[in-house]
């Protein structure tokens, strides 16, 4: 099982020995006081952030004025209610602008138990609020989960197949038929796919694979992965709730849908193997991949996908490694201490609380988003509706795996002051599309203007998974 590392709380990222490389790892000015176990990115730029100390402790991650989150500060937020303190829970940025989190493989610290709780954070009244579990659901634990395009929240129950869907609209949940699923949901990598279905890489019935249609409800056989993803199974079973015993299944890697719309998927080292494999899913066809060097494993680890098409990825030794979306993986000169990895809308990526990663290299223009419509003048403190395509990038952007997940695909958006250069971002929500790699759909978000920024004439741009589209001058008065 995956297990919590506070190597970040003790000293900062490190360097390997190793050639100089092109990309850059730079310590953040000030550090989250606490350490940071997941990071998770709000709608009006900011960055929530889980204590690596005390999973009950919550800070925020505030740009500098010159929009950098490396020289940005960390404030103290609300904690959760009393009893719920999750490590390793499913969790994600909701289209309203809030944040859910359900479960928790351990509640608290190093408490196994695969807890049922669930809260969701308002970040507008800076409060936590507990959100009951689906009806008859005991154990969520680590569980698979992600954002529809509909804006339900999918959710896996960890121990079987069931799986439900949390409406933000009227904060319910609503069961959901799961037909035809390969074992059971444990350990699971979910990839939101570009037609709203979901990919899966089976773990218990590896190396099946399966692609599931929320609409119908059934999960459809896929080809197997040519070489296997899972790692070998932990022990022969762990107590919780005093009276039940699991079986982990092993361990897979996380899976990124890149741009030209394949999916590269990771894996652990497998049972009498030195090497974890990759995979590249295309056009209902898979393909092997590089394997992983260095003979590290890449099992419940995270990886993000870079502005330029390249997925950097964690290593359970720590090591960052770079993918080119095309026939190699490259070590690079870092490690990242196990630190969660999230894309800023500044392109670079955040390692937990620690540190910024950058590569080098220009996105390709057809993956921005467009902006068709926006209002030339923004009055402080109003709202107003933007309108135009791709406004969700082309890909989740981030994977882990099973859990923590820290996806950011839904628009920003970003006001610079053209006098002064000031970075100010505009709180979006209620976007009209949670989906991936949307294309020429027309799509739209909600914008409001802070009532604090500066006014003048500026340049506004709409960024997704730190792309951000051709800018539009808009005067703020």
């Amino acid at each position: 099982m995956f297990r919590k590392s506070m190597a970040a709380l003790a000293f900062g990222l490190c360097a390997w020995p190793a050639l100089a490389q092109a990309q850059t790892l730079t310590n953040l000015a000030h550090p989250a006081p606490e350490g940071a176990d997941i990071t998770l990115l709000l709608t009006d730029g900011t960055v929530l952030g889980q204590s690596a100390a005390n999973g009950t402790h919550w800070y925020k991650l505030t740009p500098d004025i010159t929009g950098s989150y490396q020289k940005g500060t960390w404030s103290r937020l609300a904690d959760l209610p009393n009893g719920y303190q999750p490590y390793a829970m499913a969790s994600a940025v909701l289209a309203d602008g809030r944040v859910i989190i359900e479960g928790g493989e351990y509640n608290p610290g190093s408490n196994f138990s695969l807890t049922n709780l669930g809260a969701i954070y308002d970040p507008l009244a800076n409060t936590w609020t507990m959100n009951p579990a689906p009806k008859g659901w005991g154990f969520i634990g680590d569980s698979s989960s992600l954002v529809l395009p509909d804006g339900r929240y999918l959710l896996s129950e960890k121990l079987n197949v069931k799986m439900a869907a949390f409406d933000p609209k009227t904060n319910t949940w609503t069961k959901l038929t799961s037909t035809g699923h390969n074992g059971m949901n444990s350990e699971e990598t979910w990839t939101l796919m570009p037609d709203g279905k979901v990919l899966t890489m089976n773990v218990e019935k590896a190396p099946h694979t399966q692609l599931y249609d929320p609409a119908t409800g059934v999960w459809t056989d896929l080809p197997k992965t040519p070489v296997s993803l899972k790692g070998p199974k932990c022990c022969k079973g762990i107590d919780y709730g005093g009276k039940h015993l699991y079986h982990p299944p092993g361990e897979i890697g996380p899976s990124i849908l890149m741009p030209d719309g394949s999916v590269f998927a990771t894996g652990g080292i497998p049972k009498g193997e030195n090497t974890a494999h990759t995979a590249v899913y295309k056009n209902g066809v898979w393909t092997q991949g590089p394997d992983v060097p260095n003979h590290d494993d890449m099992g419940d680890n995270f990886a993000s996908l870079l502005p330029n098409g390249h997925v950097v990825m964690q290593g359970i030794s720590g090591r960052l490694y770079e993918y080119d979306g095309v026939s190699q993986i490259k070590s690079t000169s870092f490690n990242g201490s196990g630190n969660s990895l999230m894309v800023l809308p500044t392109g670079e990526v955040l390692i937990g609380g620690q540190a910024v990663y950058a590569s080098p290299g220009n996105p390709d223009p057809s993956w921005a988003p467009t902006i068709t419509n926006c209002p030339s003048t923004l009055t402080r403190g109003s709202s107003f509706t933007i309108n135009g395509t791709q406004f969700n990038g082309l890909s989740q952007a981030n994977s882990f795996g099973d859990e923590l997940e820290t996806f950011t695909n839904y628009p920003l958006v970003r006001i610079t002051n053209n006098a002064t250069g000031h970075v100010f971002y505009a709180r979006t929500h209620d976007h009209s599309s949670m989906g991936v790699a949307t294309g020429s759909m027309p799509v739209s978000t909600h914008v409001d203007v802070p009532a604090g920024m500066e006014t003048g004439a500026s340049k506004l741009v709409v960024v997704a998974n730190g792309i951000a589209s051709t800018p539009v001058d808009v005067t703020v008065n």
